[in-house]
């Protein structure tokens, strides 16, 4: 699977989880590198000497959690950038995910982003909490995120867009917000053929094939249920954008 996809494997993942007990004492680096490279900068750059020494170079890099106090030197030092460092001790619903990011520009603190998994997929909105840039850092800018607690294993990268503002169209043919959707379910509105009366959401150009995926899991969010459980919009011909010419029976001229 990694060798294929680049991402890990949930066996691979749980070798390089700390415990839920030193989680929640505070910081901890969390290195998520699993193929066997000639590369051991991790251990070099650990002046707490919290990474094992390696045997030979191209060993994986083995780390005592309980010496390890989350300080980030590994992370910037990392040239594959496989290190995060996260705290589940920031708050009783957040958790602090800080992560390499070596784009420009460099997001604001204090704005939000999009918080994204390890296959580049979003999965919350996260707030920007610190920005560290220094020289020592050798171009890797430190991005500290406060995501979810529960998605603390889960983030490992961003991207300035906030797809979850409620200023973000979900439907773009009838410009339907993402606050517009979340106003209609907390209204009472809890299927999709229900939001597309009101809204005439999927009932533009597209018929619903950009917008009906993103309605679905935000119905399923407000509602606690699976989207495979989900009833789904009624489909009505055209499924999609034809001539009027092909409706009429052929094209002009014919």
């Amino acid at each position: 699977m990694l060798e294929k996809t680049g991402v890990a494997t949930e066996q691979d993942l749980a070798k390089a989880i700390p415990t839920k007990e030193r989680l929640a004492k505070g910081p901890v680096a969390i290195i998520e590198c699993f193929q066997r490279i000639p590369c051991n900068p991790c251990y070099t750059s650990c002046k707490r000497g919290a990474i094992k020494e390696f045997e030979d170079i191209n060993d994986t890099p083995e780390i005592n959690f309980e010496i390890c106090n989350g300080c980030g030197v590994c992370v910037s030092n990392c040239p594959g950038l496989a290190i995060v460092v996260v705290d589940e001790s920031y708050s009783n619903e957040e958790a602090l995910v800080k992560i390499p990011y070596e784009f420009l520009p460099l997001p604001v603190e204090g704005s939000f982003v999009t918080g994204l998994d390890r296959e580049g997929k979003p999965v919350c909105r996260a707030k920007v909490m610190k920005v560290l840039n220094t020289k020592a850092m050798d171009r890797t800018p430190l991005i500290t995120l406060a995501v979810p607690k529960e998605l603390s294993m889960t983030v490992r990268f961003m991207k300035h867009h906030d797809i979850y503002s409620d200023n973000t169209f979900i439907c773009r043919c009838e410009e339907l917000t993402l606050g517009e959707l979340r106003e209609l379910i907390r209204k009472g509105y809890n299927t999709i053929d229900e939001i597309r009366r009101i809204s005439r959401a999927g009932m533009g150009p597209c018929q619903g094939r950009t917008c009906r995926q993103l309605i679905m899991q935000e119905l399923a969010a407000a509602t606690g249920k699976k989207m495979s459980e989900m009833p789904i919009s009624t489909f009505r011909p055209p499924v999609k954008p034809i001539k009027l010419g092909t409706i009429a029976g052929g094209e002009r001229g014919e």
